[in-house]
């Protein structure tokens, strides 16, 4: 970030004290409105708060516990989308990764803008990139959602896994669930 527009206008005002204390008087004698101090206030503080915000502050750090093993992959998705919840393979806009399994799995998304998201996991097993189901409906794998979602008779909503994402770094805990 580059300090120099901010320190020019900053400079001027600082320079001629009469510009930012008050009104001053022209070569005319004419008086001028008195400017305000908020403007260039305004700058420098968000000028420092950009460069005081830690790198990582839109960053979603997630924990996965109770994984019941270490074999295949934990297939992520985060999404804003309520119509592509739990599925994001049609959100361009939406952040998936696969970490290998363990007993716990860290996973990090950066570059998350504030919003309203959800997330859904998924232990895939046998790393076939799907999730395996018995009799064409009760999964086989494990799954989770953020919030803690409930699973009743298929995937939980968006509004019941949904979290809200500000400016600062966030972590969740997500426990992997299994039929």
């Amino acid at each position: 970030m580059q300090f120099r527009p901010v320190f020019s206008v900053l400079g001027s005002c600082l320079r001629d004290g009469s510009r930012v204390l008050g009104s001053h008087r022209r070569r005319g004698g004419t008086r001028t409105a008195r400017r305000s101090m908020k403007a260039p206030a305004l700058l420098v503080a968000g000028a420092l708060a950009g460069v005081a915000a830690p790198a990582a502050a839109n960053e979603v750090t997630i924990t996965v516990t109770n994984l019941r093993s270490t074999e295949g992959v934990v297939r992520a998705c985060m999404t804003t989308n309520e119509d592509v919840f739990p599925r994001c393979r049609k959100d361009p806009a939406s952040h998936r990764t696969v970490v290998p399994a363990g007993k716990t799995v860290t996973i990090r998304f950066t570059g998350v803008k504030p919003g309203d998201y959800a997330i859904a996991l998924l232990h895939d097993e046998n790393d076939n990139g799907k999730a395996d189901r018995t009799l064409g409906m009760i999964p086989r794998e494990g799954y989770g959602f953020s919030r803690d979602a409930k699973v009743r008779m298929g995937p939980p909503k968006f509004r019941d896994a949904v979290f809200t994402h500000g400016a600062e770094k966030q972590k969740l805990n997500i426990k992997m669930r299994y039929f």
